[in-house]
C-alpha cells in the first residue's frame, strides 16, 4: 500500500518564475534531472498532480505517421469508441 507523505514548502522565485523545491519526494517517485512530468491542476479543489511520464517507443515498422492518424481516428470518434466499451 502507498503511503503519502505531507510536506510543506515555501513558494520561490526562480528568475522570473515562482516554484517550490521538493527534489526529494520527486526521487521518490524515480525523477531525475531531463525526466519529462505530467501536471495535472485541479482547480475545483487546488491540487496538482504531479506524475512521471511513461516513455513509450513504437514497434518496428510503426511509425510516427501512422499514430497520428490513429489519434485522429480516435478524436473523431471518440464518443462511438466509448458506446462500444458498454456493449
Amino acid at each position: 500500500m502507498s503511503r503519502m507523505i505531507e510536506m510543506e514548502r515555501k513558494v520561490t522565485k526562480f528568475g522570473n518564475s515562482l516554484g517550490i523545491t521538493m527534489t526529494e519526494a520527486l526521487k521518490k517517485i524515480g525523477l531525475e534531472l531531463g525526466d519529462t512530468v505530467i501536471v495535472d491542476v485541479r482547480d475545483d479543489n487546488s491540487e496538482i498532480i504531479i506524475k512521471k511520464a511513461n516513455k513509450v517507443t513504437l514497434p518496428a515498422g510503426i511509425g510516427t505517421d501512422f499514430m497520428d492518424t490513429l489519434s485522429q481516428v480516435m478524436e473523431q470518434y471518440d464518443e462511438t469508441i466509448k458506446g462500444l466499451k458498454d456493449r
